[in-house]
């Protein structure tokens, strides 16, 4: 069974993280590559810039965010990334990683849900 963790990039890395995934259109302030520890950076997976302005983490669109967000999602060139993010979690667990402070408020939960269904 396929694992897909949610944790900030911003958090120590754990054991138990297995491969780590930055899925952030941007680098994450402050954060240098090395104390990242990630597997890769798969930024094209990510909101649209477009799309992040749109939303600005109100919770008026949270709904319509999600709902946009997987409209991206089917985007031939984001189908082949989750597609690939899939196989990785053959092998072991895979943690999503964003800058983002509220995880439940970003487009973390919409990528999982993509991821395991």
């Amino acid at each position: 069974m396929r694992e897909f963790r949610m944790r900030r990039a911003y958090d120590p890395p754990e054991a138990a993280d297995g491969a780590r995934v930055l899925v952030d259109r941007l680098w994450p302030r402050g954060l240098s590559r090395e104390h990242a520890e990630l597997t890769e950076w798969d930024k094209q997976v990510a909101p649209s810039d477009e799309l992040r302005r749109w939303y600005g983490h109100d919770p008026a669109k949270r709904a319509g965010f999600a709902d946009r967000y997987r409209t991206e999602l089917d985007d031939p060139e984001r189908v082949e990334i989750v597609r690939h993010l899939r196989e990785l979690a053959e092998s072991g667990p895979v943690t999503l990683l964003t800058a983002t402070k509220e995880i439940e408020a970003s487009h973390l939960p919409v990528l999982r849900r993509r991821l395991l269904g």
